[in-house]
């Protein structure tokens, strides 16, 4: 991972042009532990394991099924990027916005693997606390895999806590086995209209 410095990324809303740049980034990850899921009557339990060799991860590319972006914007849902001071494409965070339950969702976050560990992440989580602030919103929820234990830990780290499971997300995809984990956190200071 490389060490933390003082290179300053711009957080922007992504464009329609923007498209190619989200699609190609790399969005995997390498990790020597995952959480192990057991499941028990009523409840379950994580228990954090090493993995020899080290486990990486490749998702698959999504099908896309985008709104044109005045729709994304009736709607609350935004990208917002994280670039580098040379214009590449260092991270990105989707959100979607539902007014129903006021939950802002991170649909996906990505930071590309040689900017990691130098707060794109956080940065980019921010800019989607604040438009959840602007928005309203009572908690922010995510969804990420038992095996993405980095990401976990950085999820943790940021506050967000376990708030689900579902042992069968995955079951029909190429993640089969994997668990979908479901974290939330409360949206401080948000604009309740």
């Amino acid at each position: 991972m490389p060490p933390a410095d003082d290179t300053t990324y711009e957080i922007r809303t992504a464009t329609p042009e923007d498209t190619g740049l989200v699609e190609a980034l790399d969005g995997s990850f390498t990790t020597a532990t995952v959480f192990q899921v057991e499941t028990a009557g009523n409840g379950f339990t994580l228990r954090e394991i090493a993995v020899d060799p080290p486990l990486t991860k490749v998702f698959p590319e999504d099908e896309d099924v985008s709104a044109d972006e005045g729709d994304q914007e009736l709607q609350g849902d935004r990208t917002f990027l994280a670039v580098a001071p040379d214009g590449s494409l260092a991270g990105f965070v989707s959100v979607a916005y539902a007014r129903w339950n006021r939950r802002l969702t991170i649909e996906d976050i990505e930071v590309a693997p040689d900017h990691r560990g130098r707060g794109v992440g956080r940065a980019l989580m921010s800019r989607a606390e604040e438009f959840a602030r602007e928005h309203g919103a009572g908690h922010i929820w995510l969804e990420v895999t038992n095996i993405n234990a980095p990401a976990i830990h950085a999820y943790h780290r940021m506050g967000f806590a376990l708030c689900g499971l579902d042992t069968s997300l995955y079951e029909f995809t190429a993640s089969a086995g994997e668990y979908a984990l479901y974290l939330s956190k409360p949206c401080r200071g948000a604009n309740r209209d």
